[in-house]
């Protein structure tokens, strides 16, 4: 399946983009959003986009190469979000998009490791250089941790019995074999493949996605200039909490306990939620591209301080 930008037409009403403009994409991807965003900010928006994983970057570069110099693309994971701005001049933007979904070209390249439905290797790095793989976390953790990974990062109920049948199993190396195992552990029939949630939990600890995230919102806040706006495209309930909690409390005055019976933090509002409930795709995007159904985009606009 070749990738197809979720909530596409939503992230473009979202951020408005516009002529001289200046946008980060800081998970670009295929370039999908990219591409539509300097579409929309022609003839001299700019844009920069970041990425982990070097082999989309090249997918990016293709696609958008004939925006020549209105593009700038640099290899790094989002938490460096602030100093890559800083190095090319990006540090007071219109907008900046975070779409924390896996692209279909990662989904699809089975030596990638994220894909049960394909045999490969038990990898799931968004970046190739990095350490830590999949097939380390499965084979090296106590059973006891491994449960509470399964647990904590896949929200699955049936963690403890999963993780006994994979340290019963082990060594485990192909994410075929790692499938299998789980379909075995949680017999019956199920709405989605039983593995989904135990293949989410590694992938998010692999590549320590939840602490990124908390990293990046804040750093996203500081380089928005007033009237810019932040879009985020989460997949799943820890990301959208994440969000959804950042958010609120980045729109509130005083964030003091409530027991508190004076004011004492000097908070004060930075943001205005735009989307007071999350946009998430219609029946037409869900059937077109059934990998979007779990899209949730919040969206939120940089007032004056």
């Amino acid at each position: 399946m070749s990738h197809v930008p979720v909530l596409y037409q939503e992230v473009l009403d979202g951020l408005q983009p516009h002529s001289s403009g200046m946008y980060i994409d800081g998970t670009i991807g295929a370039g999908g959003h990219a591409e539509g965003i300097l579409t929309a900010s022609a003839p001299d928006g700019r844009l920069m986009g970041l990425d982990a994983d070097p082999e989309a970057l090249l997918v990016a570069g293709q696609r958008l190469a004939s925006f020549g110099e209105r593009v700038l693309l640099a290899q790094a994971n989002f938490r460096e979000l602030a100093a890559v701005a800083r190095k090319y001049k990006f540090e007071s933007v219109d907008g900046i998009l975070l779409d924390l979904g896996l692209s279909s070209m990662q989904l699809d390249t089975p030596e990638r490791g994220f894909a049960f439905l394909q045999e490969g290797p038990l990898d799931m790095r968004f970046d190739p250089v990095q350490t830590t793989t999949a097939v380390d976390l499965v084979n090296r953790l106590s059973e006891a941790d491994l449960a509470d990974l399964i647990y904590r990062f896949g929200e699955e109920p049936a963690s403890r019995r999963i993780a006994r049948s994979i340290v019963a199993r082990r060594p485990v190396h192909t994410t075929a074999e790692l499938a299998e195992i789980v379909r075995r552990a949680v017999p019956g029939r199920h709405k989605r493949h039983p593995a989904t949630r135990t293949f989410q939990a590694l992938r998010i600890a692999v590549n320590d996605e939840l602490e990124v995230l908390e990293e990046v919102l804040p750093q996203a806040l500081a380089l928005l200039k007033p009237g810019g706006r932040l879009a985020v495209i989460t997949f799943h309930s820890l990301e959208d909490r994440l969000v959804k909690e950042f958010f609120r409390a980045e729109a509130r005055g005083c964030v003091c306990p409530p027991e508190l019976p004076d004011c004492v933090c000097d908070h004060v509002a930075s943001l205005r939620i735009v989307t007071r409930r999350p946009l998430q795709p219609q029946e037409v995007e869900v059937q077109r591209n059934p990998r979007s159904r779990s899209a949730k985009l919040r969206i939120a606009e940089k007032m004056e301080t």
